[in-house]
């Protein structure tokens, strides 16, 4: 039997979000659209209105521009991530380079979005990593008809529970954690290190064929994207 998910209705569970961005325009943007009966936006435009703000309240997600006035955006995360601070974490940035994003999701940021970009889609990812996050704090996941009890280490798919090696879970689970974003092949190959027995690229490709093949869903799907790493998606 499926376990109760948690309640993440985010219609009786108004989101507190942080928007620390330095362009007023943009700022302006994100506050009205984001904004209304069911968030309350703050707005931050240097990293230490940030820092001052953060220490000052509880949020459910902080959405973060890397090049402030005053210093970096990352220089942010870093302090917050080592403090223990979980909370979600979204990336606006101008900066195309592959090293830059990649720095930031090292860092502990938990999605990035680069500009300019479409508002709705900025609401949908924020919708996706808050029910991520309160999913977590509950001891499930869920994406879609995949449904994970973390205590448990049990999968459902559409309801029926999946038979899984511990090392397809291991994946699976950071998947599911990381669902809509591109996991890489060495964050995958960190998730097993446990194991005595070394794992290369190559393993890795053969424990997500595995994962494929059970789950065969319309709506689920684990897709490669050469050169960055694997993402699983939900088609909504």
């Amino acid at each position: 039997m499926i376990p109760r998910m948690p309640d993440m209705n985010l219609t009786t569970n108004p989101l507190r979000l942080l928007v620390i961005e330095d362009d007023p325009l943009l700022a302006d943007a994100l506050c009205a659209g984001l904004g209304g009966p069911l968030a309350e936006v703050t707005h931050a435009a240097t990293v230490e209105r940030a820092r001052v703000l953060f220490l000052g309240g509880r949020f459910d997600l902080v959405i973060l521009d890397i090049g402030l006035p005053d210093g970096s955006g990352l220089q942010l995360l870093r302090q917050w991530r080592a403090q223990g601070e979980a909370v979600p974490v979204l990336i606006l940035t101008a900066r195309d380079a592959l090293d830059d994003r990649v720095r930031g999701l090292d860092l502990g940021a938990d999605d990035y979005l680069l500009k300019p970009f479409a508002l709705k889609e900025l609401a949908a990812r924020v919708r996706a990593l808050v029910r991520r996050a309160r999913g977590l704090s509950g001891g499930l996941l869920e994406v879609g008809p995949l449904v994970l009890d973390v205590a448990g280490k049990q999968a459902w798919l559409d309801g029926v529970l999946l038979t899984l090696s511990a090392r397809e879970w291991a994946l699976l689970r950071a998947l599911t954690e990381r669902a809509g974003r591109v996991v890489d092949k060495d964050q995958l190959i960190r998730v097993l290190c446990d194991w005595d027995e070394a794992l290369t690229p190559n393993a890795i490709e053969v424990y997500i064929s595995r994962l494929r093949a059970k789950l065969r869903s319309e709506r689920l799907s684990i897709r490669t994207l050469r050169g960055l790493g694997y993402l699983l998606h939900h088609d909504e």
